[in-house]
Parts: structure tokens; C-alpha cells; sequence
């Protein structure tokens, strides 16, 4: 699939993985600030830290809950923002968040990977497979891909060509082929 927006860090992650485990997350892996309206009374400025310093404890334990489970791709739905982004590549593991739907469920059915909507229990049964993780450039855009997946009951095609009319011909010639 087409590679999604990225953050600062990106760069110094894995473009090629042997035999990764891959997780799927329908969480949000980004420090920021909460979107309900909410009040704390505090009456001590060392309140106010602890307070600070909770919120960076949450979002360090679910990264680490990442880490922990041994995989060493990790895509979610939501927002990967660059705190995330950075510790992984630190830790040698290549993640991407706002991968569309439609992506994340191809590569859950090829991968068998289940998606999660917690960091916590995660086990290795719903941890995905492939034989190899690559991030390869094609034309002008950057593509995730991964093959020799176990349960892979498709594949893909990548046209290439001069032309927008050649690649459509070639495009509808193949649909004919297939049908």
C-alpha cells in the first residue's frame, strides 16, 4: 500500500525486515492533550507535574507494550505522532499510522494479523507474519509491501508506463484477461 504521512523519525526506521511480526492497532499512539473539557483543582504547583508526568507514563507504557510484544511492524488507523515514531525507529521497528481501512484489511487477511483496539494482552496469535517487509520507491511515490504472506489469496499488480492512455489499455486488457 501507498505510504501514509510520517513524522519526524521516519527516516531512521527499517526499510526492509526478514520474517517481522506485524501488528495492527485501531489506536492512537500520539501524546496530546484531551478533548473533553476537564477540571483539576490543585493547590501545589508539584500537583500540576504529576499530573504532566501521568500522561507521559500512559503514552510510554502503551509504546512499550508495542515493543514488548515482539513485533517489528506496527500500522494503525489512527495517528502514530512523532514521539511514537522516533522511540520505534530507536528500537528498530517500522510503523505507520492513518493506513486507510481498506489497506490495513488486506493486510490483515494476508498477514492474519487481528486488529486491536488496546496495546494490552496482546499475544502472539493475533500478531501477523510475512517472509519479508520492504519500503520501495515507485515513480515518485514510496510503497509499504509485503510478500510471501501465509495467507495471501491474492496479488498484486503494479503497472508502470509512458503514458496515461498505455497504462489504461494495459489496465483494461488485463481486466479482460482475468474476467
Amino acid at each position: 500500500f501507498k505510504k501514509t504521512f510520517s513524522y519526524a523519525g521516519a527516516e531512521q526506521q527499517p526499510k526492509h525486515l526478514a520474517k517481522p511480526k506485524i501488528l495492527l492497532l485501531n489506536v492512537e499512539l500520539e501524546l496530546k492533550s484531551e478533548k473533553e473539557n476537564a477540571e483539576v483543582r490543585i493547590t501545589d504547583p508539584d500537583q500540576y507535574q504529576s499530573i504532566v508526568d501521568a500522561e507521559w507514563q500512559i503514552i510510554y507504557e502503551k509504546l512499550d507494550k508495542c515493543v514488548d510484544c515482539g513485533a517489528k511492524v506496527v500500522l494503525s488507523r489512527l495517528p502514530i505522532g512523532d514521539l511514537a515514531t522516533q522511540y520505534f525507529a530507536d528500537k528498530g521497528i517500522f510503523c505507520a499510522g492513518r493506513v486507510p481501512t481498506d489497506d490495513l484489511d488486506r493486510v490483515s487477511k494476508a498477514t492474519g494479523a487481528a486488529v486491536q483496539t488496546s496495546v494490552f494482552g496482546i499475544t502472539d496469535k493475533i500478531l501477523g507474519e510475512c517472509e519479508d517487509f520492504n519500503e520501495n520507491r515507485l515513480g515518485d511515490e514510496r510503497y509499504n509491501f509485503f510478500t510471501g504472506c501465509p495467507k495471501a489469496k491474492s496479488a498484486t499488480i503494479i503497472l508502470r508506463g509512458g503514458g496515461e492512455q498505455f497504462l489504461e489499455e494495459t489496465e483494461r486488457s488485463i481486466h479482460d484477461a482475468l474476467m
